[in-house]
């Protein structure tokens, strides 16, 4: 990777206007067709962070709204259910949005140098897509420790079929014998990594990064029962680079004051979820040197 280090912007303000204006700094154009990836929040979460929000960003590219199914039991692991949820979470009332393993069939992506995987498999609708932004909630994951614009690009671009891949660490594709097939955990954190590279690669030139630093839990958008934030809400960055991003995310939270803080970083520490960095830079899919810049000065 380049010796000069990936900027990284920052704002304490957490509105929909920020958001706008955080991609903005980056002074990028994301051509033709934008394919928006969020995290649409698994039925009975509360944290995840709804279409109001995300609005005038999604507009202000005019934007495609895409998800993928889920590998495990819930209201999203099936196309009819999860357009139904969609629904109901109300990202259909303001967005187009587009299933990207509904219909079309996944996309096979090669793992360039990966230890664990030597294919990815993305939702197949991805390909009539020109550029992503990739507009994360920061917070805790129970299997990969935290989830930013690293777990959005490799789990979340995954199809259900390349989620159980990556979740088995190429063992099985299978959404039902996935579960029987537990990897080790470093094997699992390698393989979201090498499966992220793989949409940079895609997308490299054409793909900005944006990350929401609030509600805070130890617990991802995916799950249906969550712990309530146990920090204070921080703010938003942004970066082209996902590497420098959660890095300077999961700065600010070990730098934090806030006396959640340990309880966070035990769920980051205790699921390895730092060595996602170290992968995903060895993979050239961005750098962990980043130059933080704050918008509020």
């Amino acid at each position: 990777m380049s010796d000069i280090p990936s900027t990284v912007f920052f704002t304490r303000q957490l509105t929909p206007d920020a958001v706008v204006r955080m991609y903005e700094a980056l002074g990028v154009a994301l051509p033709g067709k934008v394919a928006v990836k969020v995290h649409s929040g698994e039925k009975g979460n509360q944290n995840f962070l709804h279409p109001e929000f995300m609005r005038p960003m999604v507009e202000a590219v005019g934007g495609t709204i895409v998800e993928c199914n889920t590998a495990y039991p819930g209201a999203r692991n099936e196309t009819e259910k999860h357009r139904k949820l969609l629904d109901e979470h109300g990202w259909t009332n303001f967005f187009r949005v587009d299933l990207l393993d509904a219909e079309e069939p996944d996309l096979e992506l090669p793992v360039s140098n990966g230890r664990i995987l030597r294919k990815n498999l993305v939702g197949g609708g991805i390909r009539a897509y020109d550029s992503m932004l990739v507009l994360s909630h920061f917070k805790g994951h129970p299997m990969g420790g935290f989830g930013g614009a690293l777990k959005q690009l490799s789990i979340g671009c995954a199809s259900s079929r390349g989620k159980a891949w990556i979740h088995s660490a190429g063992v099985t594709d299978d959404q039902e014998k996935v579960w029987s097939h537990v990897a080790k955990q470093e094997d699992f954190i390698d393989a979201m990594a090498e499966a992220a590279s793989t949409v940079v690669e895609l997308f490299r030139g054409r793909i900005a990064f944006v990350s929401m630093m609030c509600n805070l839990s130890v617990d991802c958008d995916c799950c249906s029962v969550a712990e309530d934030p146990c920090m204070n809400d921080i703010g938003i960055l942004s970066s082209t680079d996902p590497v420098a991003l959660d890095t300077a995310c999961l700065d600010m939270i070990r730098q934090s004051k806030d006396r959640g803080r340990d309880h966070f970083l035990e769920r980051v520490d205790s699921r390895m979820g730092a060595r996602i960095l170290d992968t995903a830079e060895a993979l050239r899919a961005g750098s962990k040197r980043y130059r933080l810049v704050s918008l509020d000065e």
